[in-house]
């Protein structure tokens, strides 16, 4: 197997890499490399949650998340998530429980993010990156979830962290 850096970023890195697939053939595949992520569903209350309204360019405008991002080196995704809880919306968990990880897309990339749901907020310090621009949408758990149904949550990690907490909670 050969692998070949097409170019390296300060999150991703692009390779290309000749394979030999399961039956026997080779193959040459394009993939992006990424040290994965933490996401987190922020409970205000047992029937509020706290999500934000992000601006992505690459979404093409504003779209509802819950908070998330990147981990950093040797850091574990328990820490990210609470990290991104703070930074992004001004909020430190008390406790913060481990609802189940997935895969972005796992035709081109290895991204797996790691989804958790938090509880206890306290007020801290928000701290938001220069590439940020985040507004705080509190909402009813109910109405996050009838999101997701309608379609007005595009976010797949955000739709499958509100799901997997709806689950834990007994909602669903």
């Amino acid at each position: 197997m050969s692998n070949r850096q097409i170019y390296r970023g300060a999150v991703i890195e692009v390779v290309t890499e000749d394979v030999d697939l399961p039956e026997g053939r080779s193959a040459r595949l394009d993939l992006i490399r990424h040290p994965g992520a933490a996401a987190v569903v922020p409970f205000l209350s047992s029937e509020e949650v706290l999500l934000i309204r992000q601006y992505r360019h690459a979404a093409g405008g504003y779209i509802l998340e819950v908070p998330a991002g990147k981990l950093d080196p040797g850091e574990s995704p328990e820490t990210c998530a609470r990290r991104e809880l703070e930074e992004e919306t001004g909020w430190r968990a008390e406790t913060c429980e481990r609802l189940t990880t997935l895969l972005t897309t796992p035709g081109f990339t290895d991204e797996r993010i790691h989804l958790f749901m938090a509880s206890g907020l306290r007020p801290a310090q928000q701290n938001l990156q220069d590439d940020e621009v985040i507004e705080l949408v509190p909402m009813a758990f109910r109405d996050a979830l009838d999101l997701v149904w309608n379609g007005k949550i595009e976010d797949g990690k955000t739709a499958l962290a509100l799901i997997h907490a709806a689950r834990q909670r007994g909602v669903l």
